[in-house]
Parts: structure tokens; C-alpha cells; sequence
């Protein structure tokens, strides 16, 4: 069988959370020695094998709570003493996660959304665009994004949406992104912007709340105005300042 180091990478592109669990210290009577590597799955289904047994078992479980908090773990193993495995000897684990490019879902593919798109793509993130105006799509060089044409509103209903997801808000009307907006921040999310003025978006927030489509606690995590606050006035320098924004929260979660 291909060695799992080898379809590593294409697991990652792949956008499937994993973690690959090492072996990296093995001491008298172990199930396997240094370098046995497993990858274990969100759903706990495993790729290759560190031995099998109590021991694996644990690992598959610790894995899927590295996949929680995110952070590389590393753990000791008394066989015989914490697993009541015969062979006796001690197994050191170590534990990484693997996410993937981090998902940018732009709803409205203008000035200022391709420009952030354009950005973006450079600082991790894999791009999606979503407009409801398919010819829009031949206005500019969208090959390297996934390009959805189709009603704002209708596409989330096949859009799964996670909280390590960035969403930018920035379509043509104020109606759209006002009807985004109620729907869209409602999920849990690393990151949700959205495009205005401050009258713009006070006007929006004042009649999110008037017809309860949602809470002052979802309204505060929303980033309106979107992007880092500065004299920006051309859709590239209103792209960077959303752009330094989602590196900013990128950088401050850990991704």
C-alpha cells in the first residue's frame, strides 16, 4: 500500500479535516515502533495503523479532539499500566490536525468582491464566489476560484458552512446583503463582514432587530463596516483593508 505520507497532501486538498497520528517513541514491547504513522478522519474512520488494540483505540479518540481544538498534542502511553495491553512496553504519540485552505465565500463578484477574492487567494484562503449574475463571471479572471452563479439567498441552501468558514458580504444592492446578512449570521463562523456605510449599516441593524431576524449578540460579531478602518476609496483599497481584516482574525484563531 502507497505509504499515507504520500496521499497526505491530497487528503488535505481535499478540504477533509484529519489528523495524522506518529509514533515517535517506542520502548520495549510495542504493537509498532518509531515512525508508524495513522490518519484519523472527523468521523473516526483511520488510514494505515500504529499497532491496533487499546492503544489505537485511545489514539482515534484523542485525535478527534485534536480536531476540536486544533492544536498538535503529544502523549505518553504505559501500555500494560494505563491500557491493560500485555505487551507491556511504552509508545510516545504524536498528534497533528490538518484542515485544509481555509474557505472565503464572496457573495457578490463586483469591484470590490473580485478584488478581495484577488487578494485573498495569496494568504490561504480558497476562494468562492457567488453572484447572481452569470456574465459577471467573464468581466475578470476567476479561474482560480470556484465561480457559483445563482441567487444569493437560494445558494445557501446547498452551502455548509463551519466555524473555521470567512464570509464577505459585497453584493450590488443594499437589499441583498441585508437579506444575506439575516440568514448568514446566524451560522457559526470564523469571520462574517459586511460591505456599508455607517449609516448603511445602522439602518440594517436597526431593522434586523425591529423584526427580530436577529439578536444584538449575533449583530456584535458581525464585522460592519467590513475591513480594517482607513482613507481607502478605490475597490483595491477597500479589497486590502477587508483582506488585512480576515488576516487578522486568520492569525488571531490560530488557523
Amino acid at each position: 500500500m502507497k505509504d499515507i505520507l504520500y496521499q497526505l497532501p491530497g487528503l488535505i486538498s481535499q478540504g477533509r479535516p484529519l489528523v495524522l497520528c506518529l509514533v515517535t517513541e517506542a520502548k520495549g514491547s510495542t504493537p509498532r515502533k518509531e515512525g508508524a504513522r495513522m490518519i484519523v478522519f472527523s468521523d473516526g474512520s483511520i488510514m494505515g495503523t500504529i499497532g491496533g488494540g487499546s492503544v489505537e483505540m485511545q489514539a482515534i479518540e484523542i485525535a478527534k479532539q485534536v480536531l476540536e481544538t486544533g492544536k498538535p498534542f503529544k502523549k505518553q502511553f504505559q501500555l500494560e499500566q494505563d491500557l491493560q495491553m500485555q505487551c507491556g512496553g511504552d509508545m510516545e504519540i504524536y498528534f497533528e490536525p490538518f484542515f485544509g485552505e481555509l474557505k472565503l465565500y464572496i457573495f457578490g463578484a463586483g469591484h470590490v468582491g473580485r478584488e478581495v477574492g484577488k487578494y485573498a487567494r495569496d494568504f490561504g484562503f480558497s476562494i468562492i464566489f457567488i453572484d447572481h449574475r452569470a456574465e459577471i463571471y467573464k468581466e475578470f479572471d476567476g479561474s482560480y476560484a470556484k465561480c457559483i452563479a445563482e441567487d444569493y439567498v437560494h445558494s445557501l441552501a446547498t452551502i455548509h458552512f463551519s466555524d473555521r468558514d470567512f464570509v464577505v458580504i459585497t453584493t450590488p444592492k443594499h437589499e441583498y446583503d441585508e437579506k444575506l446578512l439575516g440568514q448568514v449570521a446566524k451560522q457559526k463562523l470564523a469571520y462574517l463582514g459586511m460591505i456599508g456605510s455607517k449609516r448603511k449599516v445602522a439602518e440594517a441593524r436597526k431593522r434586523l432587530l425591529a423584526e427580530k431576524a436577529l439578536t444584538e449578540e449575533q449583530l456584535d460579531l458581525v464585522d460592519m463596516p467590513i475591513g480594517v478602518p482607513f482613507h481607502a476609496e478605490t475597490p483595491a483599497e477597500i479589497a486590502i483593508s477587508i483582506v488585512a481584516k480576515l488576516i487578522d482574525v486568520k492569525n488571531r484563531k490560530g488557523f
